[in-house]
């Protein structure tokens, strides 16, 4: 036990570690969450040009919005449909921008381009709903039947996914529910898929020495001087690692959860996330969207760790270590785009390199003859990957110490 609270100080107690662990809280809680809500995504806006037209008023911009959006609550039908963009349009007459950002436009827009496309017209240069006879707007849930259908054929689905997905969103009840979810959007759509690279980086600055760093401080005289030495520390480094990783997850996890809450609140955790991504098939609500994917951000955590590690026992240089370990993650981003679609498939199972917004798309892997959805082998592959590179971790570094 005193070895194990030896080496989590002194990894702790590292600089690097100390302003890592600082930076990544800056960037993701202060600048991607506090200062998102409050100013860059929800700011009133005096112009749609630039999102620094954006004023310090997120949390009370908010709260209205959310009241304004309670006149439609409710079943998601043709007539709600028609009356809020007529309320949309009655709102742009008057010309202010703080007239009708109040109202639900980015998801208004969304649904009517997706369902009615023919009513597009390609020498305006506004909103669909700016323009469109809301009359026209009917047959809702028929219509996304048919949006989804054609999505699935223009998308490479063989005739097994499409009919998998298919029966999926046969789960899905209807009629929708709405309520305001523009906050949820941003939660599950934005911020947390973009907590993995950061994620990424800073965990390799703080674990490529975890091995590799050992040779730089005379640590292979004090083990080779004790019976079974080298496995006792490397399972300590190993336990020390992971723990850092999972202090890490709580510290940015935990505090960005506190932030949404005191912004955004809990209500409409229970909509469909067809609020979201209208042709979406996973009968889900937006919070189960949101545990599923802080649950991926956690798994994919624990499996770069497990890899970090194995690239530090290869190495003897805390350099080298850091650039393999960015390497495992940055190189597949890079390249995958210039891959067959089943390269890329196969890319988006190593951690932080899939995208757990997945949970929205229909995507699918076809293993043994069965149609898997993506969201499954994205939770459970990477964490995979990680345990397994773990007694490889232990074993050569045990074998160069030794040397």
């Amino acid at each position: 036990m005193e070895l194990f609270k030896y080496e989590h100080r002194k990894l702790w107690r590292r600089k690097s570690v100390q302003i890592g662990v600082l930076l990544c809280f800056l960037y993701i809680v202060i600048f991607g969450g506090l200062l998102s809500y409050q100013w860059f995504t929800f700011g009133s806006q005096d112009d749609f040009t630039s999102s620094f037209g954006n004023n310090f008023d997120g949390y009370s911009n908010i709260r209205q919005k959310q009241e304004y959006a309670k006149q439609w609550e409710g079943d998601l039908t043709d007539e709600t449909l028609q009356e809020m963009v007529k309320d949309y349009q009655a709102q742009v007459q008057n010309d202010e921008i703080s007239d009708y950002e109040m109202t639900d436009w980015k998801s208004l827009n969304s649904w009517v381009k997706i369902l009615w496309p023919e009513l597009e017209k390609a020498d305006e240069p506004y909103l669909m709903i700016r323009y469109v006879d809301p009359t026209q707007l009917t047959n809702f849930e028929e219509r996304r039947e048919k949006a989804l259908e054609n999505f699935l054929d223009i998308n490479w689905q063989t005739d097994k996914e499409k009919e998998y997905f298919l029966n999926m969103d046969e789960e899905v009840e209807f009629p929708l529910q709405y309520r305001w979810t523009e906050g949820w959007a941003f939660i599950t759509s934005d911020f947390i898929s973009g907590c993995g690279v950061v994620f990424a980086i800073f965990l390799a600055i703080a674990i490529a020495p975890a091995f590799s760093g050992e040779w730089h401080n005379n640590t292979k005289a004090l083990i080779s001087t004790t019976k079974n030495g080298w496995r006792k520390l490397a399972g300590i480094k190993v336990l020390v690692s992971l723990l850092f990783a999972l202090e890490l997850y709580a510290i940015i996890v935990c505090s960005s959860i506190f932030l949404q809450i005191v912004f955004l609140g809990t209500g409409g955790a229970d909509m469909p996330i067809q609020c979201i991504k209208l042709i979406a098939t996973a009968p889900w609500t937006v919070l189960q969207a949101e545990i599923y994917e802080y649950a991926y951000l956690l798994l994919a955590t624990l499996g770069y760790t497990g890899i970090i590690l194995l690239c530090s026992a290869l190495t003897r240089s805390n350099y080298v270590s850091l650039l393999l370990s960015l390497a495992i993650v940055f190189v597949p981003m890079s390249i995958a785009q210039f891959l067959p679609l089943w390269g890329q498939k196969v890319l988006e199972l190593v951690p932080f390199v899939g995208d757990p917004t997945d949970i929205f798309r229909t995507n699918a892997y076809s293993l043994f003859g069965k149609t898997i959805w993506s969201p499954y082998l994205l939770l459970t592959i990477p964490v995979t990957l990680g345990i397994v590179s773990l007694p490889f971790a232990i074993r050569v570094w045990a074998k160069r110490s030794k040397i």
